[in-house]
């Protein structure tokens, strides 16, 4: 299958579960941001060294810094048929940019998907979270629980609950992410290639929905 696809949503959302997932289905790459920068840093490349430089630091890679290297990735042989992006763009200018190199290469987004979940869910979903200080595994206190409270399932280790994790720092991450992303889903809803999906049902209920959405794009 060809496909172009842009997945958004806050944190917690659900969008990289069904990015992954969909992806495989379709036979094209999910890129994920975050996934890669890392890979870039890992390899050593000109931007992957800007990239890490800026991540040691913890600090934000500059949009230059991301636009280029999502160039390089998604001109992989790979991605030739499509790839379902995950955490880009962020902002308008960077949309913006991410349609000038795909217009260089005379290339289309087919449908850019909108994940949409209450704060509510979003924070039971994310405060939730544990991970185990030793081996890293990651559990959820209510769709993954780890079957003695505190300890990990796999080596005993202590689980802990990340600082950005905590319900205020979340709650504070939510309206960042709104404050960013309104006016994205603006700039593709003027283009008439935004779909919005329920991100509360199950995992298949979701997917239904996101295959929905491309089929109607495939008709357009």
């Amino acid at each position: 299958m060809s496909a172009r696809v842009i997945f958004l949503g806050p944190p917690g959302a659900g969008k990289g579960t069904q990015a992954s997932r969909l992806a495989r289905e379709w036979g094209i790459p999910h890129v994920a941001t975050g996934d890669m920068l890392r890979e870039a840093a890992q390899n050593g490349t000109r931007l992957g060294l800007e990239a890490r430089g800026y991540m040691d630091r913890g600090a934000l890679v500059p949009d230059e810094v991301v636009i280029g290297l999502a160039d390089q990735r998604l001109g992989q042989p790979d991605a030739a048929h499509g790839w379902v992006l995950d955490g880009f763009p962020r902002t308008v200018p960077q949309a913006e940019a991410l349609d000038s190199l795909l217009g260089r290469r005379s290339l289309e987004l087919d449908r850019v998907i909108f994940f949409r979940v209450t704060d509510a869910e979003l924070l039971r979903r994310v405060t939730g979270r544990r991970i185990c200080r030793q081996c890293g595994a990651v559990f959820h206190l209510v769709f993954n629980p780890p079957a003695q409270g505190d300890r990990c399932d796999r080596c005993q280790g202590a689980l802990y609950q990340r600082e950005d994790d905590a319900e205020s720092a979340v709650a504070h991450r939510l309206e960042v992410y709104a404050r960013q992303t309104e006016p994205l889903l603006g700039y593709y809803r003027r283009r008439n290639i935004l779909s919005e999906v329920p991100g509360e049902g199950s995992l298949e209920q979701v997917a239904a929905a996101i295959r929905g959405c491309i089929r109607q794009a495939a008709a357009s």
